[in-house]
């Protein structure tokens, strides 16, 4: 925890502000009494995230398990799509 007066508060306030982001607690003081303490706030105490306003809204439902493995691999075979294209080539050819 650091000390530091009103004045020298002033003068650094955005080094002291570093320290608070890097988790330090920060005590101010005035002519040597302790009058405030800044301290980092904890990801619960602030602003609420994108998702947990969605899941308050009922726009996002949060999944109850964990995924099957089968979904966390790539697929496998030949890549999608080729088929189609061929067969759009072969047509325009046809239509010369």
């Amino acid at each position: 925890m650091k000390t530091i007066g009103i004045a020298e508060l002033k003068a650094h306030l955005s080094r002291c502000l570093d320290l608070v982001r890097h988790g330090q607690e920060v005590v101010v003081t005035d002519r040597g009494q302790p009058i405030a303490k800044i301290v980092p706030i904890r990801p619960s105490e602030g602003p609420p995230s994108r998702r947990e306003r969605l899941v308050k809204a009922g726009l996002l439902h949060p999944a109850a398990g964990r995924l099957p493995a089968r979904l966390l691999k790539p697929p496998t075979g030949p890549p999608g799509g080729f088929g189609v294209l061929k067969a759009l080539l072969a047509e325009r050819e046809e239509a010369r």
